[in-house]
């Protein structure tokens, strides 16, 4: 999973039903910083971060309705897009494993 750096790929990706569930803090890390970031609730959308997946698959990670400011530290559901449901699921499945590597990493340096 990369960074997506041409944003015109992302024109036409939808949302397919795929969701994951996560801090904004946890995705700056996983995903770097936002492509777009106006944390003050009067948008649709708070923050929107695009990446490719392993296979090339371009797709979107954004809240969705939250219509107030987000915490950077409360697990929020956030929204993936994609030109295609597999494009979805296969974010998915990489953003879950790469999130839980993260997750289970920070757990382990609060032990030490």
């Amino acid at each position: 999973m990369k960074k997506n750096t041409n944003r015109d790929l992302i024109n036409g990706t939808s949302f397919h039903g795929q969701v994951i569930e996560a801090t904004v803090a946890d995705l700056r890390v996983v995903l770097g910083e936002p492509d777009y970031e106006q944390n003050d609730g009067s948008d649709k959308s708070n923050f929107d971060w695009s990446g490719v997946t392993s296979d090339g698959q371009v797709f979107t990670v954004y809240d969705w309705k939250e219509y107030r400011r987000l915490p950077e530290h409360e697990v929020i559901e956030w929204h993936i897009g994609g030109h295609s449901m597999l494009a979805t699921i296969n974010a998915k499945l990489e953003l879950e494993q790469i999130l839980t590597q993260h997750i289970n990493e920070k757990k382990h340096e609060q032990l030490y």
